[in-house]
C-alpha cells in the first residue's frame, strides 16, 4: 500500500459551482436553496452524492430510500453536504429481454451524472446484481472518490421445514412438477415464502456474489457483503460509510487507487471460495477495462484453479446468506486466504487500511457454513475456461455446482436453434434425447438475444426428469442466473450471432467435455467446421434504432466482458464547461 493522502484543507471540484460571488456561482447556490439549504453548506465542504438504484420496480433495491437516509446522515456528522440523485435501476426479475442489456446504460447513466454535476465524492447504493457492476464501471471511468453501499439479501425463505434460497428452489421446483415430484397447488403455496423480506437473492447468487465481488476489491467497508437487508446493522453500514466517504474526499482516494491488478486477483479466488456466479467474470472484466487493467479468462483460470469452494450455500451447497453473515461473513473467508497465501494482503482498501488488516481479527462462528479448508465444498472452485474448436475465445463452466459424472463427458448433440425453439419443443415426448445426450442452445449471447439471457441453464425434458435424472450437460452463449446450478457451460465465444462456431453445430454432432483438461470439443473436422461457416447466414438482423441497436452495435464480446468498446477506459473527472 503506497497511497498518499492529499493535504486538507483544499479547494474541491464542487467549488468550481458553488464557490464565488459571480453570476454563475449565485445561480447554481440560489436554484440549490430552494430545498431549504442554509447558506453555509456550500463553504467548501466536500459535496457527497448519493447515486441511489431504489425503485419498486428493482425489487431487491425497493428499500434503497431508507438506506440513502441513513448514508446521509453519516455524511453530514462528518461534515459532508449530501444530495441524492437516481439512476437507471436495472431490475433483474422483471426487465426484458434481460436486465444484462441494459447494464451499460445504467453504467452510462452513472458516469455521465457524476461527472456533470458538482459533486466531489459519491456513495454508491445498490442490490440487484446488474446494479453493483453497473455503478462500479461508472464511477470508475469518472474516478472520483467512491463507496459502495450494498442493500444485503433477503432473509431465509422457508417451506414446510425446508430452507427455500430465492432462484434455486424456483429452478428445482419447476423441475420437479415436470417430473411430477410436485403439484402446482404446491408450487403456488411455496411461491409465498420465496421472497419474504426486502433485499436481494438469499442464495449465493450474483447479487450476494458481486456484493462480494467489491468488498474483496475493496470498495466497500469490511463486512459490508452478507448483512441482512432488514437487519439494524445493515442501517449502520451505511451511516459508517457515509461518515468514511467524506473523509475519502478529503484524503482523495480514488477508485484508480483500488482497483489494482492485486485487487481483481483477490476477488477471483474470493468467487472461488464462495462458490461465486458465473456473472462474475463478465462483471469484473468490465470494471477491470474501465480501469485499464487487461483482465482476462486465463487470469481467472490460472487463479481460481485452485481455490477450494469452503462457503457452503446455495446453489453449490446447503445454506443462505443469513446463516453466511451469522457465521462471520466474507472476512472469515478473506481471512482464510490470507491464511493460505492466497490473498495479496497489502492491497488498499476504501477504509485507508490493507485488505489483511481489516480480516485478520475475523472469527467464524460456524464451520458447517465457512467450511474447514482441509473439508472444502469442492477441492477446485473458481471457475474453468474451456477452450477448444466449439469456443476459440473461451467459455466458463461452475464446477462447484456442476455434476461430477459430466465434467468428462462425450455425447450427442441435441440442437436449439433459439430459445423459442427450445420452448417449443422441450416438452415434445417425440424429442430424441436422453440423459447421455448435450443439449445446445444457440443465439442467447449479447448480440443474439440480444442481451445475454439467463437461459443457459436449460430445464431438462420431462421424458429425462421423470427418469430420476436431475443434470445434463448443456452448452450456450447465454448465461446462468447466480442462483442456478448443474453441468452447464456458458459464454461460449464468439457467440453464434457473431459467426461462432456454436452456430454451426448441427444435431447428431459428438461433443466431448474434459472440464479437468480445460477442453471444450466439437468432433468435426476443420474442412468440415470451415464448410459450415461459409455457407451460415446470420438470422439476427440488428434492430433498426434506438438503445438496441446501439447495444447491438457496439456491444463486445462475453470474453471481454461485454462492455461498449466506446466505454472502456477512464474519462475523468474534469469539470465541463458552464451551463450559461
Amino acid at each position: 500500500m503506497t497511497f498518499k493522502p492529499a493535504i486538507w484543507p483544499r479547494k474541491l471540484r464542487s467549488q468550481e459551482w458553488f464557490g464565488g460571488d459571480s453570476r454563475d456561482h449565485i445561480y447554481h447556490r440560489s436554484w440549490m436553496k430552494n430545498q431549504g439549504l442554509p447558506a453555509d453548506l456550500f463553504d467548501g465542504r466536500p459535496v457527497i452524492g448519493i447515486c441511489n438504484t431504489w425503485s419498486q420496480l428493482t425489487p431487491c433495491n425497493a428499500h434503497l430510500r431508507d438506506l440513502a437516509e441513513r448514508v446521509k446522515h453519516g455524511i453530514y456528522e462528518a461534515g459532508g453536504l449530501p444530495l441524492e440523485f437516481p439512476v437507471f435501476s436495472t431490475g433483474e426479475s422483471a426487465l426484458r429481454p434481460t436486465a444484462m442489456m441494459y447494464r451499460n446504460l445504467a453504467a452510462m447513466d452513472v458516469e455521465e451524472a457524476i461527472r456533470a454535476n458538482p459533486l466531489d465524492g459519491v456513495a454508491l447504493l445498490v442490490g440487484c446484481d446488474k446494479t453493483t457492476p453497473a455503478l462500479l464501471m461508472g464511477a470508475a471511468s469518472v474516478d472520483l472518490p467512491a463507496i459502495m453501499v450494498s442493500g444485503g439479501p433477503m432473509l431465509n425463505g422457508w417451506f414446510r421445514g425446508e430452507r427455500v434460497g430465492s432462484g434455486t428452489a424456483l429452478w428445482q421446483m419447476s423441475e420437479d412438477i415436470k417430473a411430477g415430484k410436485m403439484s402446482r397447488e404446491d408450487f403456488l403455496e411455496a411461491e409465498q415464502s420465496m421472497s419474504r423480506s426486502p433485499g436481494s437473492c438469499n442464495t449465493m447468487g450474483t447479487a450476494s456474489s458481486m456484493a462480494s465481488m467489491v468488498e474483496a476489491l475493496g470498495m466497500t467497508l469490511s463486512g459490508n457483503a452478507a448483512i441482512p437487508a432488514v437487519d439494524s446493522r445493515r442501517r449502520v453500514m451505511g451511516h459508517v460509510s457515509g461518515r468514511r466517504i467524506v473523509e475519502m474526499v478529503k484524503d482523495d482516494l480514488k477508485p484508480s487507487d483500488v482497483l489494482t491488478r492485486d485487487a481483481f486477483e483477490n476477488a477471483i479466488r474470493t468467487n472461488g471460495a464462495i462458490g461465486g456466479s458465473t456473472n462474475a467474470v463478465i462483471h469484473l472484466m468490465a470494471i477491470a477495462g474501465r480501469v485499464g487493467i487487461d483482465l482476462t479468462l486465463d487470469d481467472w483460470d490460472r487463479l481460481g484453479r485452485d481455490v477450494p469452494t469452503i462457503v457452503n450455500l446455495m446453489p453449490s451447497g446447503k445454506y443462505l446468506m443469513e446463516e453466511f453473515f451469522y457465521a462471520g461473513g466474507l472476512p472469515v473467508v478473506i481471512k482464510r486466504l490470507g491464511e493460505a497465501g492466497l490473498l495479496h494482503r497489502d492491497t488498499l482498501t476504501v477504509s485507508g487500511e490493507t485488505a489483511w488488516h481489516q480480516v485478520k481479527d475475523a472469527t467464524n462462528f460456524n464451520e458447517d457454513v465457512i467450511l474447514p479448508a482441509d473439508a472444502p465444498l469442492a477441492e477446485q472452485g473458481g471457475i474453468a475456461v474451456l477452450r477448444g474448436n466449439l469456443a476459440p475465445n473461451g467459455a466458463v463452466l461452475k464446477p462447484s455446482a456442476a455434476s461430477p459424472h459430466l465434467l468428462t463427458h462425450r455425447g450427442r448433440a441435441v440442437v436449439f436453434e433459439n430459445i423459442d425453439d427450445y420452448k417449443a419443443r422441450i416438452d415434445d415426448d417425440d424429442l430424441d434425447i436422453d440423459e447421455t445426450c448435450v443439449m445446445v442452445l444457440k443465439m442467447c449471447g449479447p448480440r443474439g438475444y440480444p442481451g445475454m439471457s439467463e437461459v443457459g441453464n436449460m430445464g431438462l425434458p420431462p421424458k429425462v426428469l421423470k427418469k430420476g435424472i436431475t443434470d445434463m450437460v448443456r452448452i450456450s452463449d447465454a448465461r446462468m442466473s447466480g442462483t442456478a446450478y448443474g453441468t452447464v457451460i456458458l459464454h461460449t465465444s464468439p457467440e453464434a450471432a457473431a459467426g461462432g462456431p456454436l452456430a454451426i453445430v448441427r444435431n447428431g454432432d459428438m461433443i466431448e467435455l474434459d472440464m479437468p483438461g480445460r477442453r471444450i470439443h466439437l468432433d468435426v473436422s476443420e474442412v468440415e467446421i470451415a464448410r459450415r461457416l461459409a455457407e451460415w447466414e446470420n438470422p439476427v438482423a440488428p434492430p433498426a434504432s434506438g438503445y438496441a441497436r446501439l447495444f447491438h452495435d457496439h456491444v463486445q464480446g462475453a470474453d471481454t466482458g461485454a462492455d461498449f468498446d466506446f466505454l472502456v477506459g477512464c474519462r475523468g473527472n474534469a469539470v465541463p464547461r458552464d451551463s450559461h
